[in-house]
């Protein structure tokens, strides 16, 4: 009854096609790019943030559960409605608001689309950094969420680092403004704090971001190895050399055999591994880092290193990159794609442990990965279809990740916590650990309406029980 209440609500106020309460189209938004799922009540497409700050009101007087999605490309269950409740979808709230070049800043709603917003920037010469691999898709708010990263993170950060300004509606329907233009704010970061929150502490309708100027010269290599190892290492030789690359990506043996398959990028099916090395600044700079990164790649052992000859021979190397999951979707039913972080010095010691883990349960493992930040992302090759594969596909991941944080690495370095590693959360955090985070949580979300389930062990604190009784609230209701 509730749900029915609040859906004609929200009808009259965004439209009758922008509200879908049938079985068979709320089944399309049960899922992101995880393995998590869970069912919405209802899916809204709000258009402007009045229709946001209604839509909050509206949940909060039935104590309906809000679960923000971008595009759903998320990939730890951060956009799965775990408990229900009502999915709003950014879609139609995809506009560039404003582009300011002589401050370099763009005022944008969240549902605009990365490649989308840098496309817009190029006659200005400027680009917005943050680039995801899936970000032909992929949506700014959906960044600010899950405070994404991407091939480029190494040069430029993630993006909390191109954040500058954030229109908020938090949970309780109230609209506030954390930070602006301006480069550095007075009192509490609280737009560094959003960034990141995964939906647990409001809602982002506007989001003001910093702009990067695009270079005067790039040059794209490909570093061709015979090992995994040899090209492990050359990553940390690299960064001890004071070179910073741009990007610094890695594929083993099975991934770029997989890539070439797909794209025909021009990555040779006889290697063990190879890195993807972007430099790029002033011509000169460049040309003496292409250089020197050629003569260490050589040290450690690679056959050869090419260099894009052109534009479109770069773009081909990033395409392989960019759509290396797509390509491993070609030699397995499913896929599982993690995210971790571990210190440089320490890429070639977890993917020999990945590979035992591997062997050890006997399903395929691909590396692709930022190797220049130790950010790894190993996709577990599987069949979903079957239980005990999917069994042994989260025992495997729980095994890499601890591996992970053993040797001082983190349990996510972009994808987020979501649902589906908020149990690992106590691998890196203490009791006392936790419940600060959770204090900081219910100070602006109390009823824990707000993506509920997320990021937090279930068994622990008093605010993920209270986030438990909002399901039954609703089912009460709705007698």
């Amino acid at each position: 009854m509730s749900t029915q209440i609040v859906s004609k609500r929200l009808r009259k106020i965004l439209g009758r096609d922008a509200v879908l309460d049938r079985p068979e189209d709320l089944l399309l938004y049960e899922y992101d790019g995880g393995l998590a799922k869970g069912t919405p009540d209802l899916v809204v497409f709000p258009q402007s943030t009045e229709h946001v700050i209604s839509i909050v009101h509206a949940a909060n007087e039935y104590k309906i559960p809000i679960v923000p999605r971008g595009a759903g490309t998320g990939l730890s269950g951060g956009a799965v409605p775990k408990n229900g409740g009502i999915v709003i979808v950014f879609s139609r709230m995809n506009k560039i608001l404003e582009v300011d070049v002589a401050n370099r800043r763009a005022v944008v709603q969240p549902g605009v689309v990365n490649t989308e917003l840098s496309a817009a920037l190029a006659k200005y010469r400027l680009f917005f950094a943050p680039d995801p691999s899936s970000g032909r898709a992929s949506t700014i708010g959906g960044n600010v969420a899950e405070n994404s990263g991407g091939p480029h993170t190494l040069a430029y950060g993630v993006t909390v680092n191109h954040v500058t300004g954030l229109e908020v509606v938090i949970p309780s329907g109230e609209l506030v403004q954390f930070g602006g233009k301006a480069s550095d704010g007075v009192g509490y970061d609280l737009t560094g704090f959003f960034c990141g929150s995964e939906g647990l502490i409001g809602i982002a309708t506007t989001i003001t971001v910093k702009l990067s100027r695009i270079a005067e010269s790039v040059a794209t290599l490909l570093g061709i190895f015979n090992s995994v190892d040899d090209a492990a290492n050359t990553v940390t030789s690299i960064t001890e050399h004071g070179i910073t690359p741009a990007a610094l990506e890695m594929l083993d043996g099975l991934t770029l055999r997989t890539v070439e398959e797909a794209t025909h990028a021009g990555y040779p099916m006889d290697s063990g591994a190879v890195l993807l090395i972007e430099l790029e600044g002033l011509k000169e700079a460049v040309e003496e880092q292409a250089e020197a990164v050629a003569k260490v790649c050589a040290k450690h052992g690679s056959r050869e290193v090419r260099r894009a000859k052109d534009e479109a021979e770069r773009m081909l190397l990033w395409k392989g990159r960019k759509t290396a999951f797509g390509a491993i979707g070609r030699i397995t039913p499913s896929y599982y794609s993690q995210d971790c972080v571990v210190p440089r010095t320490k890429i070639a010691e977890v993917l020999r442990l990945i590979d035992g883990v591997s062997k050890k349960y006997g399903q395929r493992v691909a590396n692709i990965f930022h190797a220049g930040d130790g950010n790894l992302h190993p996709a577990i090759l599987f069949d979903l279809r079957d239980p005990e594969q999917l069994h042994r596909t989260h025992q495997m991941s729980r095994e890499i990740l601890t591996h992970c944080v053993g040797l001082g690495g983190t349990i996510t370095g972009e994808h987020g916590v979501g649902i589906e590693k908020q149990e690992l959360m106590s691998l890196m955090f203490s009791d006392n650990d936790l419940e600060v985070m959770q204090r900081l949580r219910l100070a602006l979300n109390p009823e824990g309406t707000m993506n509920p389930g997320k990021v937090f062990p279930v068994r622990r604190g008093c605010g993920e029980a209270r986030v438990s009784s909002v399901r039954p609230a609703l089912a009460e209701v709705a007698q």
